[in-house]
């Protein structure tokens, strides 16, 4: 891993109609709307779309990375995130973001340990760590 601070720039480009183009060096670009709840289309990715799948992303790198270093054998890890988007004072703003982890190892090893190991990563996800709203994590462990 390189030193900090890490350095990230994305670009967005756009006409006056039509779809937002999300951009960073070397990588494919995105076609962004407004979703269905802002008179969107609903069928391309949206900022909310994007910032809820970095919650999700993140905290499966995340475990991914703490598993390792723990020598955590695991199969799979399903993560889904629901946010929540309320108007607030000073305009809307996600309030809370509701982690769902279903964790597949294999038979024989530690549950508990794998438990504390999601809950970790939750902790040490940099995305949550980086937002306001209330973020919970409701784990399933499952055996193979």
């Amino acid at each position: 891993m390189q030193d900090f601070p890490h350095h990230y720039r994305v670009a967005a480009k756009a006409g006056k109609e039509g779809d937002v183009e999300v951009v960073a060096e070397g990588l494919e670009p995105i076609a962004t709307a407004p979703p269905k709840q802002f008179d969107g289309p609903g069928d391309r990715w949206s900022p909310e779309d994007l910032l809820i799948g970095a919650v999700a992303d993140c905290l499966v790198l995340t475990f991914r990375a703490i598993a390792r270093h723990s020598k955590l054998d695991w199969v799979h890890l399903d993560c889904t995130v629901d946010g929540t988007l309320e108007k607030k004072e000073g305009g809307a703003r996600f309030t809370a973001f509701r982690i769902h982890a279903d964790l597949r190892i294999p038979a024989g090893e530690d549950e508990d340990k794998a438990r504390r190991l999601l809950e970790k990563s939750e902790s040490h996800c940099l995305v949550t760590a980086s937002l306001s709203g209330e973020v919970t994590l409701e784990a399933n462990i499952t055996t193979a």
